[in-house]
Formats: structure tokens, sequence, C-alpha cells
């Protein structure tokens, strides 16, 4: 990890380079994207399985691609009963929690005959991915279909990729049941995005896309968009912790680390007001990869993404924090809570030693789908938001329409657009 003096160097080159992991900076396999996608526009069904026969190996049809019940039972017998129970556990304190963001549609009435008011309806159909390339991730199915549950989603599909055989990860299809998935299909990468977006006659179209993927399914969410909604594109994984002189040197490592194993692109960034600590951090660092499985992903993660910033006092640490806008933020200092007040930029915050990352990424509730790249200067966590629409409402009668009809007639007129005066006008014509 590079070690920066904030007072002498700045903050700009760091943000410059967690920059060029932005899915906007892949130029050429953004090209491959959008002819995939095109792909399947033209060709559909028969697209798709052409390219998940390329990409995974596996030859499907549309009979196979729709994963079946007796697939999922299946599963179940491969899945170890206490992870079962697990995941309903944690399946229920992301619910609860959710269920905190419901909002309800409203109505205002006044005595001159206005109504006005704020109608609120869920989506009817949310497609969620799931990634299956390396390794299976019950979690993300649970963050990502549960906020469409609790909003009342009608229907629910989910795709993630299969291997050569046709299977899917046991652990994704019984999180999946345990969830509320109506659907699953075996289809994967930009082609999956694609089929959500556009439809396929064994795939069908949905209103938004959510979840997270590569760098192929997270350019090909940003091309669809606009044909349909998604939650945002998402770059690589991501940590801050902000820590002084009271830290726990070998907790701060350890939590660091539990990002930076994610992907050779994930950063892990240390901001402290502790030249002492910032040392001994470095020291566990050391000794937590001679040990962990993972230890040369995390490498090239601490040397192309890994800093250590050395802040004169907390002030020029929380501006730091605020720059950066990292996706989890944890403040492991003396007084946590105080410090909290002045960050304004962090998509998830961990408060206090025992408050560690993965705790939000599998277990606490709140949602663990958050914003990346600087983005949570201006983006939000995965919420019931963004599987809800509103309507606004507006109900006037004639009297309380006669009381404004002069203000309304006059604005459209400085307009030049008389058609919109006259709908008013015409209300009030003699006959």
């Amino acid at each position: 990890m590079e070690t920066i003096v904030l007072k002498e160097q700045g903050i700009d080159s760091v943000i410059t380079n967690l920059l060029k992991r932005s899915p906007t900076s892949f130029d050429e396999q953004e090209s491959v994207v959008k002819s995939i996608i095109s792909d399947i526009r033209e060709r559909g069904n028969e697209a798709l399985f052409e390219y998940t026969k390329k990409f995974d190996g596996a030859d499907l049809d549309a009979k196979s691609i729709l994963v079946t019940e007796e697939e999922i039972d299946a599963a179940y017998k491969k899945v170890d009963p206490e992870l079962v129970e697990i995941i309903r556990r944690a399946r229920e304190k992301i619910r609860v929690f959710h269920e905190k963001q419901l909002k309800n549609s409203w109505f205002d009435a006044s005595e001159d005959g206005i109504i006005l008011g704020q109608r609120v309806t869920p989506l009817e159909k949310a497609g969620v991915y799931v990634p299956g390339g390396r390794a299976a991730y019950p979690s993300s199915v649970l963050m990502n279909v549960m906020p469409a549950v609790v909003a009342g989603v009608s229907e629910i599909v989910m795709t993630t990729p299969c291997d050569a055989s046709g299977e899917v990860y046991a652990q994704t299809l019984v999180a999946a049941r345990e969830a509320g998935v109506h659907k699953i299909y075996k289809a994967g990468g930009a082609q999956a995005i694609a089929a959500l977006a556009y439809g396929t006659t064994c795939i069908p179209k949905v209103d938004k896309i959510v979840g997270p993927g590569n760098i192929f399914v997270a350019l090909a969410k940003k091309a669809v968009f606009g044909s349909v909604a998604i939650d945002s594109i998402a770059g690589p994984s991501e940590i801050l912790v902000l820590a002084d002189d009271t830290a726990n040197a070998k907790y701060v490592a350890a939590d660091l680390l539990s990002q930076a194993e994610h992907d050779p692109m994930a950063s892990a960034i240390l901001v402290t007001t502790s030249p002492d600590l910032a040392k001994d951090v470095q020291k566990e660092i050391e000794g937590f990869l001679k040990t962990l499985s993972r230890s040369e992903i995390i490498e090239k993660s601490l040397d192309s993404y890994g800093y250590i910033l050395l802040a004169s006092d907390m002030t020029e640490a929380i501006d730091a924090v605020n720059n950066i806008a990292s996706e989890h933020l944890e403040i492991v200092t003396k007084d946590p809570f105080s410090d909290m007040t002045r960050v304004k930029n962090a998509g998830a915050i961990f408060l206090g030693s025992y408050s560690s990352e993965p705790l939000g990424d599998y277990f606490a509730g709140p949602n663990h789908v958050l914003p990346t790249n600087g983005t949570a200067r201006f983006f939000s966590p995965l919420s019931v938001d963004d599987f809800i629409k509103r309507s606004s409402v507006i109900s006037y009668s004639r009297e309380a329409l006669e009381g404004v009809k002069d203000d309304i007639i006059k604005f459209a007129e400085s307009e030049m657009l008389t058609a919109h005066a006259n709908s008013i006008k015409v209300r009030f014509e003699k006959d």
C-alpha cells in the first residue's frame, strides 16, 4: 500500500487512479457489449443460446434455460441445512430493515375543492442479475430481491450463469426460493442483461434490472438504460477506514483485506491521523497475507489501489473521506458517532471496532448494493424506493380553477403556448 501524507501530496492523484476502475473507462469491452446487445435484440433466443455455449460451455434450449422446481429441490439437498437456516435469518433481518422504507400514497384535500396527492405503486416486473463465475453469492440474491418483495413487485425474475453441464450454484437457488424469486433463468453476462431489457420468447422484458456483475454486465446495464431502468453501474468493491490512535491495528488490517480479496481492481484505503497506527496496520497486513487463501488477488489490489493517507488532524481526514466518497466507510475513532456527523459522502457507514464491513455484506439488514467509484456523492444504496413509482394526483373543482385561471392563462401566453391558455379559457366561456 502506498503511503501519502495529505498535507504534502494532496488527494488528487489518489482519486484519479481510483477512477480508472470506472466502467466508463473500458472502450474496447464496450464495443463488444454493444455488439452482443444488438445480436440479442435481432435474434433473441438463438443468439442467447449461442453466447451461453460460447462463454459458459452449456448447451441450452427453450426448455432447459428455465430452472425447474425439481432443480431447486435438488439444490436444498446439496446445501448444508445450517447454511439454509442462516440464509433464512439473514433474509428476515433484510426484510425488517427494508419494511421501514415503505412509502404510502397520500392525498391532501382543501375546502375550496382542491385535491392533491401522490400515488405510490410497485413496478410490475423486476430483473435481478446474480453473478456465478468464481463463486456463489446467496447474499447478493437476498440483497437484490428482498427490497423488491417488500415493495410488492408482481414478478421477480432472476438470471445467473450456469456451468458447462447446465447447473447453477445450489446456494444461489436456495437463496432465490427463500427470498421469493418467481422464475430463474440460466443466463449470464451482457447477453442476460440484453434479454431482460428487451425480452426474448423465453425471458420476459422487465421494467428494471438490478444486481452486480463483471465489467461486461456493468457496461451492458449502462447500454440498455433508457429502454429499462437500472439500479446503478457498479464498479469494483471498495472500503475506506477512518481511524485514529484508538483503533486496533489488527482489526483495521483485517477489514481492509476483506474487500481487497474481491478483485484485483478492488480498493482498500486507510485514512488516519496516527503514523504509528499506519505502520502497525502495514505489519498486520503482511502477517495476514501469509495465511489468507486469496492473497495473490489481495496483493494485486493493494499494489494498484491500496493507500494509507496520513492526515494532520481529523478535519483533514474527513475532508479526504468526503472527497473519495467510498462504497464502504468504517469509522474507528475515539468518538465515531460525532465524526459521522461530518461525513457527507459514503454508501454505508460502519461505526466502532465491532461493526466490521462483512456484517453489512451478510447479516445486519441494510442493503449491500452500494454506490461505487465516488458516486456516493449523489447515489444511495439499493432500497424499496428502487422498486416503486410515484404518480402525482391533481383534482380541481370549477370554483378552484376559476380562482387561478387568469394566472395560468397569463403564464401560458408569456411562453407563447396559446393552446395551453385556450384549454383554460374554454372552461369559462359563455354558451
